[in-house]
């Protein structure tokens, strides 16, 4: 009997692929990518399109020990670990990271190839942080690429394409408190008069909206405390009123499997993600799309959309805008630009969304938007390579490492043109 197929966790792309092995020891993942002609990294399924499948094998690393290894100021990691186990397990010791996604069920590998984000004016993506790999290459063989190499800024962010990463050396910092307060109901004249300062009125901050009427539905403020602060909010900010309530979804409706709201002040792993790790992420049922502007057009960004909102909304459960640091990696979607990022969850409703979609980009174009290179978009070559000025150089490292091709799949040969 043929191997049923597997899909992404919201169903949105069945895999491709011949067979998914999940090895249980870094030797059986070696010998399985020396010996696969064609062969792609799985992590945790959280992507929307094809950028994962293979027309060969799948290999997932979730099933290798986390192998958590600290010094004073790194932490070394299996790269199949999810950052809620990682973070879980740092905070334990008095340690942290800079940034969570707002899914802490995401894999480290997976998300710093995709760079996956989280939130804040001042905070680099999850990438940002990574100061080592230790990478599976089509040979089977382990390479170890680090921070001040040439190629590491190349190798970061790099789809998938440069081999297997078992492990990543990730810098961490003293752990820290969070409290999460909600804003209900922002004026929009003054989101887009005071959308930096709005941006920056938190460690890390998302605007909700669903593109209709007057106003932004909510705020969610994450306020990083000195030891021993509360760190008190105003019971009105930008216009919007604080919510008390909590454990309250983006959309206003009550659910159990948001982290702890109502300014209550906790640890930066039960705090920086919007969801909890022991419950299911965001609605489930979805389709996502995400686009990543200039943060310095976000307001003429966002009036463009606006006059878009009929349209989108009918499709739509809830946009989320947030704000990520510009960095020097190469495939990365904030590559040199602080960035404002746009991103819809849909309902799960293909055809409805596959017509908003151009729509979107087409409003968007004037601000040369870059697309999660893991979610539902066009994805036009001539645009990719139009938005990526290291594209070349980075085609250039990956002929280098994979002449034959081996963890090329159709995504990375139309979106980015190799062979």
């Amino acid at each position: 009997m043929p191997e049923q197929k597997q899909s992404t966790w919201a169903g949105t792309h069945v895999f491709g692929a011949q067979r998914i092995v999940n090895p249980r020891t870094l030797d059986e993942a070696r010998e399985l990518v020396a010996d696969s002609p064609r062969i792609r990294a799985l992590g945790t399924r959280h992507s929307f399109n094809d950028i994962a499948d293979s027309p060969g094998v799948l290999v997932s690393l979730v099933d290798l020990d986390p192998g958590i290894e600290l010094s004073d100021d790194t932490v070394t990691v299996s790269g199949g670990t999810t950052y809620g186990v990682l973070a879980a397990e740092l905070q334990r010791r008095g340690f942290a990271l800079h940034n969570m996604g707002s899914l802490p069920h995401i894999s480290v590998a997976g998300a710093i190839s995709t760079a996956t984000h989280g939130s804040g004016t001042r905070n680099g993506n999850l990438a940002t942080a990574v100061r080592a790999l230790e990478v599976i290459g089509a040979d089977g063989e382990l390479r170890t690429v680090a921070a001040g190499d040439a190629e590491f800024e190349g190798s970061v962010v790099a789809l998938g394409l440069l081999g297997v990463t078992s492990r990543v050396t990730l810098a961490i910092e003293a752990t820290y408190q969070v409290r999460q307060d909600l804003y209900a109901d922002l004026p929009w004249s003054g989101v887009l008069d005071r959308f930096d300062e709005i941006a920056s009125c938190g460690y890390s901050v998302s605007l909700f909206t669903n593109w209709l009427g007057d106003s932004v539905q909510r705020l969610w403020v994450k306020t990083r405390l000195r030891q021993n602060e509360t760190g008190d909010m105003p019971v009105e900010l930008f216009g919007g009123r604080l919510e008390e309530s909590a454990d309250r979804s983006p959309d206003g409706a009550f659910l159990d499997n948001t982290t702890e709201q109502g300014g209550i002040p906790g640890p930066w792993s039960e705090r920086l993600p919007h969801f909890r790790l022991d419950a299911t992420p965001s609605n489930g049922d979805e389709i996502q799309t995400e686009y990543l502007v200039d943060l310095a057009d976000a307001a003429a960004a966002l009036s463009a959309l606006r006059t878009l909102g009929p349209v989108i909304e009918p499709a739509l459960l809830i946009t989320e805008l947030r704000t990520v640091a510009a960095d020097e990696l190469w495939m990365s979607t904030a590559y040199r630009r602080d960035s404002l990022c746009i991103h819809f969850t849909w309902k799960n409703l293909p055809e409805q969304v596959a017509a908003t979609i151009p729509l979107i980009e087409a409003a968007l174009e004037p601000f040369a938007p870059r697309a999660h290179w893991g979610k539902v978009a066009t994805l036009d070559s001539d645009v990719v390579a139009a938005r990526y000025e290291r594209l070349s150089d980075f085609r250039t490292l990956v002929e280098s490492r994979d002449p034959g091709g081996k963890f090329r799949n159709d995504y990375t040969s139309t979106v980015l043109r190799t062979l």
